[in-house]
């Protein structure tokens, strides 16, 4: 019996100790994982500096490229077509011959008229010469009155016959030269309409050819009435300049200057219609091509700028993360006007020199602690943080 009790009672013992130890374990596993979720690690983040930049205050739009003169080339003479004396679409200049009607029924018309007018003046020299030997008889008293003034009348009728034939000759050489058919502007010509040997009609409805002026070039587009004023006034000061780029494209933006404001807003849209020519050297504008238009209006002087990026947008409006010289981060209420190729301009809430967080915003809460990644700025203390910062000490 004894040999009984004295090893239960060990073993109650050993149950003892093995949960006393369990109970440590559990314990110590306890405090080291309290420890660590006490510790939050700190968030990646990228930076950057708010800059003070002088800022053009822009006008966007969507805008229509336009020739400022689009000319269908017609013809002023009937004929058969003899020549055509370029390639469409390739480039022509002002005054460079583009089609032949065929010009013989000019030229004999021409001929007949010269030869009529050379008659008549020879009739008109022999007639003059008679009127002179009359008006010496009759100063002479040696013939009437009355075969003078016959004389003089046949003469002066003589002279309208000739004035008439002179102004044939000269519709005669019109009508050959409308035969010589050339470009009124220089610039593109479009697909041709007629072909050597086709029945040209005078003046007739359809344009043999359309040549669109590309240099300079206009770009037609509209704003809101609210700008009106706005625009007046800058245009007035100066030239405003406009940029125009192609969608879709990585050419840098065509640049302008605004040429002209319609004289009546459209009311049912409220926009006013502008346009602005472009020097176009290169050709980049197209007529009929819809690009994206931005026009300057002001440059605003040592704006506080951030990247874009860097403002978010919450409930109670925008804000972005301040990095403080500890490493942790305020959230800062912030107001903006408009973005510039990036950048938000910061009306009210920050200050130049200020670093704020680009990228990792969605991890951060008021006083975190963040990592900076990649090549950034080190964080700089704000008037407002210095001063705290040397209160405190």
């Amino acid at each position: 019996m004894r040999g009984y009790g004295s090893g239960h009672f060990e073993r109650s013992v050993f149950v003892v100790l093995v949960c006393f130890c369990a109970v440590l374990v559990l314990a110590g596993c306890s405090r080291a994982s309290s420890g660590r979720s006490g510790r939050q690690p700190a968030a990646p983040v990228t930076v950057a500096k708010a800059e003070l930049e002088n800022i053009p205050v822009q006008i966007a739009a969507i805008g229509a490229v336009e020739s400022i003169s689009s000319v269908g080339v017609r013809s002023q003479a009937g004929g058969v077509l003899a020549a055509v004396h370029f390639k469409e679409g390739r480039e022509v200049r002002k005054g460079a011959l583009l089609f032949t009607i065929d010009p013989g029924q000019y030229q004999v018309r021409l001929q007949q008229a010269e030869a009529a007018l050379k008659r008549d003046e020879a009739q008109l020299q022999n007639a003059l010469a008679q009127e002179r030997r009359y008006q010496a008889l009759i100063e002479r008293e040696l013939i009437s009155r009355e075969q003078y003034e016959d004389v003089r009348t046949q003469a002066e009728a003589l002279q309208a016959t000739v004035d008439s034939d002179q102004a044939e000759v000269l519709s005669a050489r019109l009508l050959l030269s409308y035969c010589y058919i050339r470009s009124p502007v220089t610039g593109k010509a479009g697909s041709l309409n007629v072909h050597p040997g086709d029945v040209i009609k005078a003046s007739d409805a359809a344009a043999m050819v359309t040549v669109n002026q590309l240099k300079p070039i206009y770009v037609s587009f509209a704003v809101s009435e609210q700008f009106l004023s706005e625009v007046k006034n800058y245009m007035s000061s100066g030239q405003l300049k406009v940029l125009a780029k192609v969608p879709n494209q990585t050419k840098e933006p065509e640049q302008g200057v605004l040429d002209f404001i319609d004289n009546a807003v459209d009311i049912s849209t409220g926009t006013i219609r502008l346009k602005a020519v472009f020097a176009n050297v290169e050709n980049n504008l197209w007529p009929g091509q819809f690009v994206n238009v931005t026009m300057d209006l002001y440059e605003r002087t040592g704006a506080v700028t951030v990247p874009a990026q860097a403002v978010v947008t919450g409930q109670s409006g925008q804000y972005v993360y301040v990095l403080r010289p500890d490493m942790t981060v305020e959230s800062r209420p912030v107001d903006t006007s408009f973005s510039h190729r990036g950048r938000a301009v910061v009306d009210k809430g920050l200050s130049a020199g200020e670093t704020v967080v680009t990228d990792g915003q969605l991890q951060l809460t008021p006083g975190a602690k963040v990592q900076i990644v990649g090549d950034n700025p080190a964080p700089a203390a704000s008037p407002a943080q210095a001063k705290n910062s040397g209160a405190a000490r």
